[in-house]
C-alpha cells in the first residue's frame, strides 16, 4: 500500500493532522479578512470557522496524500463588497499564505520553547515527527501557494495589483493558465519550473526561522 502514497505510512498520522490544520487556517484565514472588509459571502457559507470539514475538500485532500499535492474547498469571495478591491483583494488572498507562516512559527516557537524549558527528554516520541512535519508543510504551503500561477494565491494577488486592463486580460486567459500550472505539476517539467522554487526557497525560510528561533531561545 505504501508505494501508492506520497508519504511513509508511518509519517502518515503526523501528514493528517498537520494538513487537518494548515488547511483550515489557511481557508479559514481567506475567510475571516474578507469578512473583515466587508463581504460577507465566506461567512454566509459558514467559512469563518475552524471546522476543518468546512473546509476540506475531499479529493483535493486524498491527492495530497497519494500525490503530494492537492487542495482545500477554495473560498468564496466577491470583490463587489470591499470599498478598496485592490487593497482588500490582495490582503485576503495574501493571508492564506501568511497564516501557513505563521502556523510555523508558533510550531517552531513551541517546539523550542519546550526544549528550552529542559523537558525535551521527557516528552513522548511522536512530539518531535510531528512538529517537524508541521513546519515543513506549512512553509511549503506558504511558499507553494505564492507562485503567481492561477489557481494560486500569488496569482490573486498579481491580478490585484495590476491594471484593470491587465486584470481583464489575465482574467480571459486564466482558464488556459490553470492548465499550464496543471501541466507543470504533474509532468517531468515540475523539475524545471516548480520543483526548484520548492526545493530552494522552502529550505531557505526553514533554515532562517529555525536560526531564529535558535538564537532567540538557546
Amino acid at each position: 500500500m505504501e508505494r501508492f502514497l506520497a508519504y511513509r505510512l508511518e509519517d502518515l498520522p503526523y501528514v493528517i493532522v498537520s494538513l487537518l490544520i494548515a488547511f483550515t487556517v489557511h481557508e479559514f484565514s481567506h475567510a475571516y479578512v474578507a469578512y473583515k472588509f466587508g463581504d460577507p459571502t465566506a461567512k454566509n457559507e459558514g467559512r469563518v470557522t475552524l471546522n476543518p470539514i468546512s473546509h476540506l475538500d475531499p479529493i483535493g485532500t486524498l491527492l495530497i496524500l497519494i500525490a503530494g499535492f492537492g487542495w482545500a474547498r477554495p473560498v468564496p469571495v466577491n470583490r463587489f463588497h470591499f470599498k478598496n478591491p485592490k487593497l482588500a483583494g490582495v490582503l485576503v488572498s495574501f493571508a492564506g499564505p501568511f497564516s501557513n507562516l505563521l502556523v510555523a512559527i508558533f510550531g517552531y516557537l513551541i517546539f523550542y520553547g519546550l526544549l528550552a524549558a529542559g523537558v525535551g527528554p521527557d516528552l513522548p516520541f511522536f512530539i518531535q515527527p510531528f512538529f517537524e512535519m508541521l513546519i515543513n508543510l506549512n512553509i511549503l504551503l506558504f511558499v507553494f501557494n505564492l507562485i503567481p500561477l492561477p489557481p494560486l494565491d500569488g496569482y490573486r494577488i498579481v491580478q490585484d495589483l495590476v491594471s484593470a486592463d491587465l486584470r481583464a486580460k489575465m482574467t480571459q486567459y486564466e482558464q488556459y493558465g490553470s492548465l499550464i500550472f496543471l501541466i507543470l505539476i504533474i509532468t517531468p517539467l515540475s523539475s524545471y519550473t516548480i520543483s526548484p522554487i520548492l526545493n530552494n526557497v522552502v529550505p531557505l525560510v526553514g533554515g532562517a526561522l529555525n536560526q531564529f528561533f535558535t538564537l532567540l531561545l538557546f
